[in-house]
């Protein structure tokens, strides 16, 4: 008695049923493995190679996460630099304006830089998209399922999809402000816009969803690339998680530090906003003597 298999999308033309082998299925033994005969239809089926695209896009939106993370590090420090006074604030503002290389402030090499920031952005967010429920269908048999496994990790990538989504909003706001206005990025000029020009609070959210973000993103990195990795796994996941939140105290208080600079700095000049900085002492040829 010969047994017969079914075969799901099969080509035309091909029955959608054929016997597996051609010998009695009683009789077959391993030993006749080199006598038996597999059919023909079964060697026609197309074979499908597995595309290697959601490998590469997967890598590419690491990396340029990882770009931002680290550009967003270097960037709370920079802005930070108000805390040291209004001179230093100037100085490191009229540094990225090249002055340095060309003899004087180029506000347009901010507005280059701001633009790479912009594109690798806007990329990053269209390659998280991927991943995100397509469907309120989706959006719910997620939501189960994170209510069932009750996964730290699992809860921490939904935190991260919610501070990428507010992010594509608030951050595309303020990169689109440093791009069509960048000479206006100084002590005075930049807390006029927090204070006066009422910007503070989409600041205050901002710092919160990209700080949480930011070391959300890090510590899956880690984890998915297998860094810092040591012979006890369990052990480098919890020291792993120990760094993410040390890295989101640190910057959240410094970043809520600066903003508060900002804002009383802006409160100190609101009858005078619009004024531009003229910085007290002479720095190099970047600065005017007051």
């Amino acid at each position: 008695m010969n047994r017969s298999i079914a075969l799901p999308g099969a080509p035309q033309g091909v029955p959608e049923s054929v016997p597996p082998f051609d010998v009695d299925a009683q009789s077959a033994q391993p030993e006749d493995a080199e006598n038996v005969r597999v059919p023909d239809a079964v060697l026609a089926l197309p074979r499908t190679r597995k595309s290697r695209w959601p490998a590469r896009l997967d890598l590419l939106q690491s990396l340029s996460g990882l770009f931002l993370a680290l550009f967003l590090v270097a960037h709370m420090f920079f802005v930070s630099s108000i805390l040291l006074g209004n001179d230093a604030f100037y100085t490191v503002a009229r540094f990225f304006e090249a002055g340095w290389l060309f003899g004087t402030p180029k506000p347009l090499v901010v507005s280059g830089v701001v633009a790479v920031v912009l594109a690798i952005f806007v990329l990053h967010a269209w390659l998280a998209l991927r991943k995100f429920p397509a469907n309120f269908k989706q959006y719910r048999m997620f939501a189960a399922h994170k209510s069932r496994l009750r996964h730290g990790d699992t809860k921490l990538w939904w935190v991260q999809l919610w501070t990428g989504f507010a992010l594509f909003f608030l951050g595309t706001v303020h990169l689109y402000g440093m791009l069509t206005q960048p000479e206006l990025i100084g002590p005075f000029e930049s807390a006029d816009r927090i204070w006066t020009g009422r910007m503070w609070p989409l600041y205050l959210v901002l710092l919160f969803a990209v700080e949480i973000h930011g070391s959300v993103g890090l510590y899956r990195l880690a984890l998915k690339w297998g860094w810092f990795e040591g012979r006890n796994p369990d052990a480098s996941r919890r020291r792993l998680r120990v760094a993410k939140t040390c890295f989101s105290l640190f910057f959240l208080t410094l970043g809520l530090v600066t903003l508060l600079a900002y804002m009383r700095l802006g409160a100190a000049h609101a009858d005078r906003a619009g004024e531009r900085y003229v910085p007290a002492v002479v720095v190099g040829n970047l600065a005017t003597e007051n």
